[in-house]
């Protein structure tokens, strides 16, 4: 883990207080604002530059500086316009160019939101002393039409359609500015990996500058020293050295293929996963929306799909409210190594609500008692068994691609939840039969896949009984 490089040392310098009680190993060899990958990046003159990055690194942050540096300069001739995921961070950016512009003791005001546009687009809007303002928006991609000048397309893969971002934003630097894409990976089918992909492996025909900082790069440089400086006496991390730290990362992530993409700069494998990321992402709910609701207030019917657990395996009760076509994830209870009474009185206390139309349990194996005590107590028009067969597994699968296909699905922005979904594998087997694999991993056997599945199930289940309820 320990690196060489001149602009690290591994004596710990003078400048670092005497109250510092980190363990890193690895120190800046001066003490600067930005480390190595950052200043990299912040310098670096070319026209088009894309950052494919490890998680919370500090690489969105190191750009509102270079945004501040670049705008505030007296020959500065254009606005500058950033792309943010959301709103959130929209305004998020905004307050970080504010600090670095308070920092340098550069004169800005804060305009707050403003319309730029006859359609309505609205972005957060900073003005510095020489009249040129940063523009901080979210990810509609038509926000960008008609504007000139530089450009940062921050979390560029998570964005709707990053390519059409791209197609839109690009045409602004025409007449000055340059244009940052800046992202951690999203599946390997992304357009953003593309452009990778055209950079490393195709002549990088588009002369594109490319910064790759992976976690263990960002450790490299520095990073737990700025990381400790910040965290509180108490924090479990003071006590970690960076081989410490990157483990500590790992064992955090859902799963091996979650922690490559997120932090090393892997993207995840489409063609193998039966979900691909720009279907999940076209299904869950916005950053921050509420999608939890006390399901007691329900005005409309409720399905439940359960996938049972006890030691190896997650018991996951999967919740969905139909309203007009659309399947709206209202609550995922998620239960492990927990006794089947308490699994049941959780179950119970879902089933017992009269929203409730439908419910279908996993009765494979141990789901089999389960299944029966909880048909027994609510009758076998609510409750519905269902043995995880190789041909009941493609009856169940195969509709969950399809909700996700015409978004008629809403899902929570959980990356445990994308980590089940991503890990279903479609394979087929030397006799030619299909079949539905799913990797185990800590956190389960990609059990809430199936549970959603099941819900799914549920609500297109059709009984007499509840014919006379709608």
């Amino acid at each position: 883990m320990i690196s060489p490089a001149s602009h690290v040392t591994t004596k710990r310098p003078d400048y670092v207080p005497e109250t510092f009680g980190g363990l890193c190993k690895i120190f800046p060899t001066r003490d600067t604002l930005l480390l190595k990958y950052q200043s990299d990046y912040v310098l670096d003159p070319a026209q088009l530059t894309l950052m494919e990055k490890a998680r919370q690194i500090g690489i969105s942050w190191a750009s509102a500086y270079k945004d501040v540096r670049t705008q505030s300069q007296v020959d500065a001739r254009l606005d500058s316009w950033v792309s943010s995921r959301d709103d959130i961070q929209a305004r998020l950016f905004l307050e970080d160019c504010k600090s670095f512009a308070g920092l340098l003791n550069l004169a800005a005001k804060d305009l707050g939101e403003k319309v730029i546009d006859d359609d309505g687009h609205s972005a957060y809007v900073l003005q510095f002393a020489n009249g040129l303002r940063t523009h901080s928006m979210s990810s509609n991609p038509d926000a960008q039409a008609g504007k000139r000048g530089p450009r940062r397309l921050d979390e560029f893969a998570l964005h709707p359609d990053p390519r059409k971002l791209y197609s839109i934003a690009y045409p602004g630097i025409t007449w000055g500015g340059s244009m940052d894409i800046i992202s951690t990976h999203r599946g390997s089918a992304n357009f953003f990996n593309k452009l990778v992909t055209e950079i490393k492996d195709k002549g990088n025909p588009k002369k594109i500058s490319l910064h790759t900082v992976t976690l263990q790069t960002a450790l490299d440089h520095g990073f737990l020293y700025k990381l400790q400086s910040k965290l509180p006496t108490g924090d479990p991390r003071q006590q970690m050295d960076e081989g410490d730290y990157f483990n500590f990362v790992k064992a955090g992530c859902p799963d091996e293929e979650s922690f490559a993409q997120e932090y090393m700069c892997v993207p995840s494998d489409d063609a193998s996963a039966f979900l691909s990321y720009e279907l999940i992402d076209g299904c869950k709910y916005p950053t921050g929306e509420q999608w939890e609701t006390d399901l007691l207030d329900s005005k409309n019917p409720l399905y439940v799909g359960v996938d049972v657990g006890r030691d190896h395996d997650l018991t996951v009760i999967w919740v969905f409210e139909k309203i007009s076509g659309i399947n709206l994830t209202r609550r995922v209870i998620v239960l492990k190594a927990q006794t089947f009474d308490t699994q049941e009185a959780a179950l119970y206390s879902v089933l017992a609500l009269p929203q409730v139309r439908r419910c279908c349990i996993d009765q494979t194996g141990i789901g089999r008692q389960f299944a029966e005590r909880a048909q027994k107590r609510f009758g076998t028009y609510k409750v519905e068994g269902l043995h995880f067969t190789g041909p009941v597994k493609e009856e169940l699968a195969y509709p969950v691609r399809a909700a996700f296909e015409d978004r008629s699905i809403r899902i929570p922005d959980n990356q445990t939840i994308f980590s089940d979904l991503r890990g279903i594998r479609k394979e087929t087997t030397a006799s030619g039969n299909i079949r539905f694999a799913g990797e185990r991993g800590k956190n389960g056997h990609c059990d809430r896949f199936w549970a959603l599945a099941l819900a799914l199930h549920a609500g297109k289940t059709v009984t007499n009984f509840e014919a006379v309820l709608v």
